[in-house]
């Protein structure tokens, strides 16, 4: 099987008009690329386009919308007047350690007695645990609340309820045929949900939560002069954080918590994430210095030892504490990083025998670390562009995770795998699974027909960009203006054009994989960068087409444009 080298190019969005573009423009006093990028993202009014480059937190949805939402509320309301024990039960990655800490912070701000528990990964597995359950009932809890999990948790849910303990699930993933009798299920995707946004985080539901019980106290004249409310703007910077990490669209609500959460996470107000920074070397933190440098580094603590550090760094004030925590996160994230490059060597030498014919990936090796197993099927993914499953033997069961290509989705297929499978879990771009290892060779035909069944030919790798423009338009001025369309993720991709026969110049390559040179286009010059893509020097030669990301360079004083470079090719010169 190769690895897929040459992606195929195609615009955002062809229905785009020019003149729709020049009218967008002129209504919002903003340059044309401003108005082609608003359009390209499938905003084409004044109002849209207003609300999506200055909304404000007075436009999120009422919270009574979500499902689950109203008997939640009133259980809660009396947990905490009664000073009954309540147990936030969360997961072992960014978006449950982010949402743990939000409800923990949160509860203790109204003097609730609340406390937390986080699964290992390696011991406990995904999902609510049933041994937590036990613990809870043996130290009296009344509530328990799962945040960014549970909505499978059909077995534990009986289990609390045998107990006498009150179950709230607050969870994003894909609902079963057959949910849990719980007290309540907060899920956007439940079929009988009607809030307005379906693709909030698991701390977006849990941040949802903590609006609605606000007000449900406030309702019940709990709060008063010695009892204030709680500003909530202050758990913002949790729900960016967990809202990037966990790579759910930024767009609707998700944007708006996000851009307001990063304003308050780069207030330096946390003591967490101030030492998070600093052994990240992130000055101003964005959605990218999020995504790929705090995240892995609290992810890593649920993959190499326990999620739990990962609470207490958000929730300490203790900055001896929170910098001996950043420490040992940063030291896990390096071990992470080993194991991850060993793993992914093993894995491409696997994946170079397998039939090159195959639509799908599916590998499994009894020495591989279930912590990494997702991060390395993703990579897999960008390489060969095939739904991929990485599975982790441990005796005679096997845990896999799950990475998906963009025409197929996972959660589905898995539904048509379900006979051969102990439990999964998941959404349209990532899932879990559990598995016995003899029926693994089942669950790879089964897998391989159920992404078939959804694709009419194997899928395309490509890149879309945001129309074509000429190397004098990006200015620094015009450059900046993208800024505005910030943060950028999933369904809200960074700014992406392409220009047309340029000739290169000042080529070589630095750090051993990375290209650096000079775009020129007749008088006008623009200094390029192309991370990880010296194998590809030999190809730019002649007249050249690039793909780039614009950026601003920031030198000794000087901010210029910089093109990071995605792809080229060769300039097919028209025979006209």
């Amino acid at each position: 099987m190769e690895t897929v080298k040459n992606r195929a190019w195609r615009i955002r969005d062809e229905s785009s008009a020019a003149d729709d573009v020049d009218a967008l423009a002129a209504t919002l006093e903003v340059s044309p690329l401003l108005a082609r990028l608003l359009d390209m993202r499938g905003i084409k009014n004044t109002a849209a386009a207003d609300t999506f480059l200055n909304g404000k937190l007075t436009a999120l949805p009422d919270p009574s919308r979500l499902h689950g939402m109203g008997i939640a509320v009133q259980r809660l309301v009396v947990a905490v007047q009664q000073k009954e024990k309540i147990l936030i039960h969360g997961d072992y990655d960014v978006d449950g350690i982010s949402a743990t800490a939000l409800l923990v912070e949160f509860f203790n701000s109204v003097g609730a007695e609340v406390g937390y528990h986080v699964p290992l990964r390696l011991k406990d597995g995904y999902g609510l645990s049933a041994q937590a359950l036990d613990r809870a009932a043996a130290q009296r809890v009344k509530v328990v609340v799962s945040v960014d999990c549970g909505v499978t948790a059909v077995e534990e849910a009986d289990l609390a309820s045998d107990y006498g303990i009150d179950l709230i699930i607050t969870d994003h993933h894909q609902p079963p045929e057959d949910l849990p009798q719980a007290l309540a299920i907060i899920n956007p995707h439940q079929d009988n949900c009607c809030f307005e946004d379906k693709n909030l985080a698991g701390v977006g539901v849990a941040f949802f939560l903590a609006i609605g019980l606000r007000k449900g106290l406030r309702d019940a004249d709990f709060f008063n002069g010695d009892r204030p409310e709680p500003d909530l703007r202050h758990l913002l910077d949790l729900v960016a954080l967990g809202t990037i990490a966990d790579v759910v669209p930024l767009i609707g609500v998700n944007r708006l918590l996000t851009s307001s959460g990063l304003k308050v996470l780069n207030t330096g107000s946390r003591a967490g994430i101030r030492a998070l920074l600093r052994v990240a070397a992130v000055k101003n933190a964005d959605s990218g210095s999020v995504g790929f440098k705090l995240a892995p580094r609290l992810n890593a603590a649920g993959r190499i030892e326990d999620a739990a550090l990962g609470v207490r760094l958000l929730l300490s004030d203790d900055e001896t504490e929170v910098d001996e925590i950043a420490g040992l996160l940063d030291g896990f994230n390096r071990e992470r990083q080993n194991i991850e490059a060993r793993t992914m060597r093993q894995a491409e030498k696997a994946v170079a025998e397998l039939d090159p014919e195959r639509r799908t990936i599916v590998l499994a090796d009894p020495g591989w670390h279930s912590g990494v197993i997702g991060i390395v099927a993703s990579r897999l993914v960008e390489r060969y562009y095939r739904p991929t499953f990485l599975l982790a033997i441990e005796n005679s069961q096997a845990k896999g995770s799950g990475r998906s290509t963009r025409d197929i989705h996972l959660y589905d297929a898995l539904q048509g795998c379900s006979d051969c499978l102990n439990g999964f879990g998941g959404h349209a771009a990532a899932a879990g699974l559990s598995i016995d290892v003899d029926a693994i060779e089942t669950f790879t035909a089964a897998f391989e027909n159920a992404v078939a069944r959804q694709q009419t030919e194997p899928g395309v790798s490509f890149i879309e960009y945001d129309g074509e423009v000429f190397l004098a338009d990006l200015t620094v001025g015009s450059v900046s203006e993208f800024a505005r369309l910030a943060p950028f993720g999933m369904g809200n991709p960074s700014p992406q054009f392409v220009v047309r026969n340029v000739n290169i110049l000042g080529l070589k390559t630095v750090g051993e994989k990375h290209l650096k040179f000079s775009a020129r286009q007749d008088a006008y010059s623009v200094q390029c960068i192309a991370f990880g893509m010296a194998e590809r020097e030999d190809e730019l030669e002649g007249s050249i087409d690039l793909l780039f990301v614009p950026e601003l360079n920031e030198w000794k004083g000087r901010t210029e444009v910089q093109l990071r470079v995605r792809d080229w090719r060769q300039t097919v010169v028209s025979e006209e």
